[in-house]
């Protein structure tokens, strides 16, 4: 046997053990294979009345935990019909044994060189859902017919929560560092700045969003004192989307590593992290929040999850009154 056909053999087997290995993996994280019928049936039982009993819990907040001048911008959320259609497409996906498959086998081979988010952009997957149309309505208490003349999305991943937004806008722009992801948005005609550029341009914008970037960028407090430059002076809008607990981290490489500028919360619940971003960080750069909810940060699922979910903090900020910031 020539080299060559001996390290095809080896590839192949080893492909052959990989895919073995996941199924074998896969096995212990469903009920379909437990055999006995009676530990399945109360095995399903409990699953249904999880899943029933968990989107609950995505939307709880105790308004009396905020800070008193938090609580009376607070708006509770629930699911509704576009959030439900996002939860039964990554269900469906899921499933598909060969594609999970194939893009396990993509991720394990590209995970040690390439960004998780650039994986996704060549495989087409990983969609993000942060809210429906109606939820963005009602944060920014607009109507359906409101119109505004641009939008700025920043990391704007594949571009499907800027389709959410994009119809009450003229023109839609957008930033991204994965290659891949920015092929998505051209497809989608959005206009694609660079993430060194889009301050730079002498456009403002009516919105601009900034969903789950602040925990994954180097610099949070200088992006947020950029996007404050690069509003509508009074009428601009800041729509910023957060993990909590807060845990900022910046992906290189598909290595993460601390950011240069680490923002701290006070607090460890959902409610007194967003009272400290509401009254320490966002004051700090001169912004003020106008309406906050609590949502939850969704993404399509692999071979072992029918999809991952993390809880947001979602905020409309505006700037200042006086435009100032205060003292650090």
């Amino acid at each position: 046997m020539c080299p060559l056909q001996l390290r095809t053999l080896i590839f192949v087997a080893w492909v052959l053990g990989y895919v073995a290995f996941l199924l074998s993996i896969r096995r212990m994280w469903t009920g379909k294979y437990v055999r006995s019928p009676l530990v399945r049936s109360l095995f399903l039982n409990m699953v249904t009345e999880g899943e029933a009993a968990e989107p609950q819990k995505w939307y709880q907040c105790c308004p009396e935990l905020l800070g008193e001048s938090v609580q009376p911008l607070f708006i509770q959320s629930h699911m509704d019909s576009d959030t439900k259609a996002f939860l039964k497409r990554s269900v469906e996906k899921s499933g598909w044994l060969f594609t999970q498959l194939y893009h396990s086998l993509v991720s394990t081979i590209l995970g040690p060189v390439v960004s998780r988010t650039s994986i996704n952009g060549f495989l087409g997957r990983g969609s993000m859902f942060v809210f429906s149309a109606e939820q963005f309505r009602q944060l920014l208490q607009i109507s359906p017919e409101w119109r505004a003349e641009r939008l700025l999305d920043l990391g704007a991943g594949d571009g499907g929560v800027t389709e959410v937004m994009g119809g009450h806008f003229r023109e839609i722009y957008a930033t991204e560092v994965s290659a891949p992801m920015k092929w998505h948005l051209q497809r989608r005609n959005y206009k694609v700045l660079g993430i060194d550029e889009w301050q730079h341009t002498g456009l403002q914008y009516d919105v601009i969003s900034c969903l789950n970037l602040l925990d994954r960028c180097d610099d949070p407090l200088l992006l947020l004192r950029d996007i404050k430059r690069s509003l509508v002076p009074e009428t601009g809008r800041l729509i910023l989307a957060t993990v909590l607990p807060f845990q900022p981290y910046v992906e290189i490489g598909g290595r993460w590593q601390r950011p240069k500028e680490h923002v701290r919360l006070k607090g460890k619940t959902w409610e007194e992290q967003v009272t400290d971003l509401s009254t320490e960080v966002f004051q700090k750069v001169g912004f003020k929040v106008e309406t906050v909810t609590r949502l939850p940060y969704l993404c399509e699922g692999d071979m072992y999850n029918d999809y991952y979910v993390l809880d947001d903090a979602v905020f409309v900020l505006k700037a200042s009154e006086d435009g100032s910031e205060s003292a650090q």
